[in-house]
């Protein structure tokens, strides 16, 4: 492994200021697709931007498997390299891309024969329902590449190398933004088809990723290899990556199930209300992506120094990452104080759809640290080999506070009301997160050096 893909030496701040920018920027293109989506759907009427509003957090709930299988390999393929096991990381790049493809054309199948019954539970009906099945059929079609794409990236990260997946992330959603206002107005000699257009659009992008990143990983890398395995080492690798992995999904799929079940009830108010309120949530995603990027990143300086036993690198890790989401939040909140009202208003002619964003974007933003510990200490924990601490982050802040906060207030007061209930949630949360995983943390290291 070259010395600049060692993060057990140098700088901390700088190895993850190293690895989040790139990432962040991938991140951002990957995420502009959805306000894209949001912005030319939107052009299309209420009805459409209503059925992605409920298809995104579905849509990133089902992501979240990917998510979890790239953290479990992540997890595992860190720690090896590490330690400098070049065996293993080789058995292991290559047994986790073969359960990326299975596990993604699985869950595809079933996926697809759900749509409808799902979508109804939540509180999609009419044409918004029949909008959602044939968006989300589509978007099911091109889940293996998704998956494949993920735990791809997730390998080269963890060797220490943020630039590839980020530029072909950059790639992808240029893909996807070049054709989505051809496949869904129509174009070049091609139909316009609606909302299943940026289905379509969605699914050409998703080609890009796996299609460079295997060739980098085979050639480049040379971290492949079919032939020098046995089925005995191949479940070995699974049964590691799966006790992350499972674990990590669940704790992914947390949120976006959250932010669901908080649709469902806002939905009581109107399409028009679920319609504003997705189009915030498109931007509070777009508003986070620092502190994703810094999610995925804390992952492989964790890991690689944990396997090196440099304990210290990794407290001091987590600290800055913590402090980087507090400064971010401030920086957004006063962006959104000052942009809330033009924001809103490019996704939608609907006064009620702008006004709803605008009132969430006022109000939430300032916040966002509770979520940005959430993420971070839980991407810590996945990697530290503690995939059920990362759970427990997880449900700490949706299902004691995101949730219940967000329904106490719907009983009691109008959206305004449940947007200060997810603030108060997300502060409440945060400080719960931040003593805990520095108490899990430092047991953790403890019960490691007794054993040692």
């Amino acid at each position: 492994m070259a010395d600049r893909r060692d993060l057990t030496q140098g700088s901390v701040r700088v190895q993850l200021i190293r690895l989040a920018s790139p990432l962040s920027i991938g991140i951002v293109a990957l995420f502009s697709v959805t306000i894209v989506d949001a912005y030319f759907l939107g052009q299309l009427g209420t009805r459409p931007l209503a059925a992605i509003s409920y298809a995104f957090p579905v849509a990133f709930a089902v992501t979240s498997l990917a998510i979890g299988l790239a953290a479990g390999t992540g997890s595992v393929l860190s720690r090896a390299i590490g330690k400098g096991d070049r065996s293993r990381i080789v058995s292991l790049t290559t047994h986790s891309l073969v359960l990326a493809l299975i596990i993604g054309i699985l869950v595809a199948a079933v996926g697809i024969s759900l749509i409808r019954p799902l979508f109804a539970l939540i509180g999609a009906e009419g044409g918004v329902l029949d909008d959602i099945t044939v968006y989300m059929r589509v978007w099911f079609y091109g889940l293996p590449l998704l998956v494949l794409a993920q735990v791809a990236g997730s390998i080269l990260r963890a060797n220490g190398d943020a630039l590839v997946p980020s530029a072909l992330m950059i790639a992808s959603a240029a893909v996807n933004i070049a054709l989505d206002p051809i496949l869904i107005f129509g174009g070049f000699g091609i139909a316009g088809m609606g909302i299943e257009g940026a289905a379509w659009a969605a699914f050409a992008s998703r080609v890009v990723m796996p299609a460079v990143i295997i060739p980098v990983l085979l050639f480049r890398d040379r971290l492949i290899n079919l032939w020098r395995t046995s089925w005995t080492e191949v479940f070995d690798s699974w049964r590691e990556i799966a006790r992350i992995g499972i674990a990590a999904a669940l704790g992914n799929a947390v949120n976006p199930v959250a932010v669901a079940i908080v649709t469902g009830i806002v939905a009581v108010y109107g399409d028009q209300i679920v319609a504003g309120f997705g189009v915030a949530g498109r931007l509070e995603g777009f508003a986070v992506i620092p502190m994703l990027a810094l999610s995925g990143s804390i992952g492989p300086v964790a890991g690689q120094n944990w396997g090196a036993e440099r304990y210290d690198r990794i407290r001091e890790a987590i600290r800055f990452a913590f402090m980087v989401c507090l400064g971010w939040s401030v920086v957004v909140a006063i962006g959104f104080w000052f942009g809330a009202d033009w924001l809103a208003s490019r996704f939608s002619d609907s006064a009620v759809v702008s006004e709803e964003a605008r009132r969430y974007l006022w109000i939430v933003p300032i916040t966002f640290a509770g979520y940005g510990v959430t993420i971070v200490a839980a991407g810590a924990f996945n990697t530290l080999g503690r995939p059920v601490l990362g759970l427990a982050i997880y449900l700490v802040r949706s299902l004691i506070f995101y949730v219940p906060f967000a329904f106490a207030a719907t009983a009691l007061f109008d959206t305004t009301g449940v947007y200060a209930g997810i603030a108060i949630a997300n502060v409440l949360a945060g400080f719960a997160i931040l003593w805990l995983t520095f108490r899990w943390l430092d047991r953790m290291i403890e019960r490691q050096r007794s054993a040692a």
